[in-house]
């Protein structure tokens, strides 16, 4: 249950970052691996900037969100260079 869990947050996460950043999406597989890699990215980062979001599965989406987006914007400026 905890893999399917992490694929639908993490499609949720990707599709909502693609969303933020105009663009960059990158499909129902793409958006998957965005957002599961964006929530390991969140992960590390936000505790070191004492940010704390909401628990739970909403907590989970937004914290996801955060890092899939920090991903896109670091992509977009690679593929641009």
């Amino acid at each position: 249950m905890g893999i399917i869990a992490a694929l639908v947050i993490g499609a949720i996460a990707g599709w909502l970052a693609g969303v933020i950043v105009r663009g960059a999406g990158f499909g129902l597989i793409g958006n998957i691996v965005i957002g599961i890699l964006g929530a390991l990215v969140a992960g590390w980062i936000l505790p070191r900037l004492g940010v704390m979001l909401a628990a739970g599965t909403l907590g989970q989406i937004l914290d996801a969100t955060i890092g899939a987006v920090i991903i896109l914007v670091i992509l977009s400026l690679v593929r641009r260079a």
